[in-house]
């Protein structure tokens, strides 16, 4: 599968870079950002996803997300896809939270989105595939995961799919229960039609709830978070975790707010956390 390269640069010792390529999930170009740490000819690394949020490209945080410094101390490969499938015949609504910049990582089955919104098989199966093609040095039998907002419910949602890919998981002010709040109940109904019993594939506390586990879990939530009781909801998380008997740090940060400069300043914690479990 061919790549384009749009950007490469130099920063912190590695190379942040940017691609373009012909996705066979979403039939659209789909962009996505890489930094490689600087590491010894023939080593292998492992890799860091991490999952924006509602609006945001793969730009977001590779402009504000303060993660490369610590990313270069710790020998991570750090990798941001878009969230949603963009560009010309790809449907759209004149809303922020739902539609393009909106994928909520779910692969859509009501018509007109099921044709291109399939991130779910673009996250979990083709994108993996194109790194390992791609980038020789990335060790993806050390995988970690984390995003923000919606991107820490794909975080969540994913790892939780699939326990024995990731050897670490953490999020930034993460949706964690989408039945429950009025972003993650209009997008899942548009996506996926009005049969709640399919949601729940796509829900951290339903999935924790029907039996899924992780070893451990890091979260960082800003208390002053204007999304916090109405979307994000993290108590129903912390109650799903304790109900199954499942460890989670849930940290409650006082002051912070759902921006980047919230994610930047804990950014470096996240990396070392992953970090520590992603040892060879």
């Amino acid at each position: 599968m061919a790549l384009e390269k749009l950007i490469s640069s130099r920063a912190d010792g590695g190379m942040q870079e940017v691609y373009c390529h012909a996705s066979t999930s979403t039939g659209t170009d789909m962009t996505f950002s890489v930094f490689v740490p600087p590491h010894p000819p023939g080593s292998k690394l492992p890799v860091l996803w991490y999952l924006s949020g509602l609006t945001c490209t793969h730009a977001n945080v590779t402009d504000k997300g303060g993660y490369r410094a610590a990313c270069a101390e710790h020998g991570i490969i750090f990798i941001a896809p878009d969230t949603s499938p963009r560009g010309e015949g790809v449907p759209d609504v004149d809303v922020y939270d739902f539609g393009q910049g909106a994928g909520f990582y779910v692969d859509a089955t009501e018509a007109p989105w099921a044709t291109h919104f399939r991130m779910r098989t673009y996250i979990e199966t083709e994108l993996p595939a194109l790194i390992a093609e791609a980038l020789p040095m990335a060790d993806l039998s050390r995988q970690g995961i984390t995003g923000h907002s919606m991107g820490g419910h794909g975080a969540l949602t994913i790892a939780l799919r699939h326990p024995d890919r990731f050897r670490s998981v953490s999020a930034f002010a993460p949706i964690v229960s989408p039945i429950r709040c009025p972003w993650g109940q209009k997008a899942l109904s548009g996506y996926l039609g009005e049969d709640q019993a399919a949601w729940r594939a796509y829900d951290a506390c339903a999935l924790i709830a029907d039996g899924a586990r992780l070893p451990d879990l890091l979260i960082d939530q800003g208390d002053a978070d204007s999304f916090l009781d109405e979307q994000l909801k993290t108590g129903l998380l912390a109650e799903a975790c304790a109900a199954a008997d499942m460890p989670v740090t849930l940290r409650m940060q006082p002051g912070y707010d759902h921006s980047y400069f919230f994610i930047a300043t804990f950014m470096p914690d996240h990396i070392a956390w992953h970090a520590e479990r992603m040892k060879a």
